[in-house]
């Protein structure tokens, strides 16, 4: 089994982050170091993926700041997201070469991550064909639990996935999340009041069995370990 270490930063900014993901990323590039599994909780921000449309930010930068949101364009694929407290969000940064070189397979595979840890919650989550992330509920009831964006660069990918927990989802209405006239959701909305160290080892666990990675915990500074 291939080695994959897992970091949860805690509480951290979006572009701190990103600076550690690219530090990775550019070791994996070059064939050094190891894959990664980051967890972080991002203060309230707004980011504008590369294929991101301007009409789906319904707030100007301005009211934002107000709000105590930053506004951030990345790199990652997708449109407009929020990320804020209450969310978790994940990081793979994979050297898919020693994967599978298959992007498609490897966004169905962290939809099914989440699949299969929203099950242990007592969540049925799905897919909805031809979109990306994770759903639940049926026909026009159909709400984002989690969202996926990634980015690859010579078969590594950065970015990922953010699940809402107990996220407040009043801060989407400054957006279209993801492009889509589609309501999101959370755990807690569906009522389900999940402990958020336990969501990220279920996240960890079921990451790694669909991966087949052998997990190392590097460093602890959230509730991983709690």
């Amino acid at each position: 089994m291939r080695n994959c270490r897992i970091r949860d930063l805690g509480r951290m900014s979006y572009g701190e982050a990103l600076g550690i993901q690219h530090e990775i990323a550019a070791a994996r590039k070059q064939g050094a170091g190891t894959d990664h599994l980051l967890f972080v909780e991002h203060p309230h921000v707004i980011t504008m993926g590369r294929n991101g449309h301007e009409e789906n930010l319904l707030a100007p930068e301005a009211v934002l700041r107000q709000k105590g949101v930053e506004l951030f364009e990345t790199d990652r694929g997708g449109d407009v997201t929020y990320h804020g407290p209450g969310q978790i969000v994940a990081y793979p940064i994979m050297d898919l070469r020693e994967w599978k070189r298959d992007v498609g397979a490897f966004v169905r595979s962290i939809e099914q991550v989440l699949i299969d840890t929203l099950e242990e919650f007592g969540i049925g989550a799905r897919r909805i064909p031809k979109l990306t992330g994770v759903w639940v509920g049926e026909g026009d009831a159909a709400a984002k639990i989690a969202a996926i964006g990634i980015h690859l660069s010579r078969w590594v990918s950065t970015h990922g996935w953010a699940l809402n927990v107990t996220t407040d989802l009043r801060y989407f209405q400054y957006i279209v999340p993801c492009g889509l006239q589609k309501p999101v959701t959370s755990m807690a909305e569906l009522g389900v009041r999940a402990d958020a160290g336990e969501v990220k080892r279920g996240l960890a666990r079921h990451f790694a069995e669909i991966f087949d990675f052998e997990l190392q915990v590097e460093r602890l500074t959230g509730e991983f370990a709690q």
